[in-house]
């Protein structure tokens, strides 16, 4: 039986060595990618935060091409990094959080990072709580997911019908998928680089939101230790959301196919 605040789903593939230390107290040896789009008033603060919480983690900016001067400001923030664990990375188009963070596990995995994370720029996700997710990295987890909606988490400042869509969402994908994760959808997660070895980056077609869903799919699927951790996501004061009805619209879809091609595989395994 899973514990109440810590879902796990799958097996090991990495055998014994799942709970050697893969990242220090410090943050060394991880990389946070955070995707921007029109987020220089929130960049400033989030890259502080971090480095103030985690003083020996690296990040990595991917900018779509912001017309508000976000690319800029990192470029600046990063030149101004007499540590040089600030990098920024420009795309020319924007096409969707899917493909900024495939670009930036692109980027990870080219060099020697354990830990590839992913954090949102609006200030959602506080770097405060990330020790957690890598201690439970440390503990032997592949993939570890700062949930929102197993005992211990909180919404903070979040409208009403955002909620609601929110965990409708995630009800839905849980009971399509068969999957024993609460918040599939969040966006506060630490992978161990094998898991993005693993999981066929470079076939992952949804752009949006899905995106979410879709690795921890395939990370389950692959039999790796999949975690939750609680966290406090906070709604964002500067700046909007970039969440609309097309991305509802490909999750639902894109939820469905996936949950009818794994129950058509067990069938066909019996």
């Amino acid at each position: 039986m899973e514990s109440p605040d810590s879902a796990t789903t799958g097996s090991q593939p990495g055998g014994d060595d799942r709970h050697a230390e893969v990242v220090a107290a410090d943050g060394a040896r991880a990389l946070v990618v955070i995707p921007t789009y029109n987020e220089k008033d929130n960049l400033p603060g989030i890259i502080g935060r971090l480095n103030q919480a985690l003083p020996g983690i690296h990040v990595l900016v991917v900018d779509d091409s912001s017309p508000d001067g976000t690319g800029e400001l990192a470029d600046q923030l990063a030149a101004d990094d007499a540590d040089h664990r600030l990098h920024v990375l420009h795309r020319t188009a924007k096409d969707g959080l899917g493909k900024a963070y495939l670009a930036g596990f692109g980027w990870g995995l080219a060099r020697t990072y354990d830990v590839i994370i992913e954090m949102d720029a609006d200030g959602s996700h506080a770097p405060e709580q990330l020790g957690s997710l890598l201690a439970a990295i440390n503990d032997g987890a592949d993939l570890v997911i700062g949930s929102r909606y197993v005992p211990g988490g909180r919404l903070v400042n979040w409208p009403k019908r955002r909620e609601w869509l929110s965990r409708g969402a995630n009800t839905y994908a849980r009971l399509a998928l068969g999957a024993h994760i609460h918040d599939i959808t969040a966006g506060f997660r630490a992978y161990r680089r094998e898991v993005l070895e693993t999981i066929s980056l470079g076939t992952v077609e949804s752009a949006g939101y899905c995106f979410q869903i879709d690795l921890a799919w395939r990370t389950v699927q692959a039999g790796f230790d999949v975690r939750e951790v609680p966290i406090t996501f906070t709604e964002r004061e500067v700046g909007e959301s970039k969440m609309d009805g097309g991305v509802m619209t490909e999750a639902f879809m894109m939820v469905a196919r996936w949950g009818v091609a794994s129950r058509m595989t067990r069938l066909r395994r019996r």
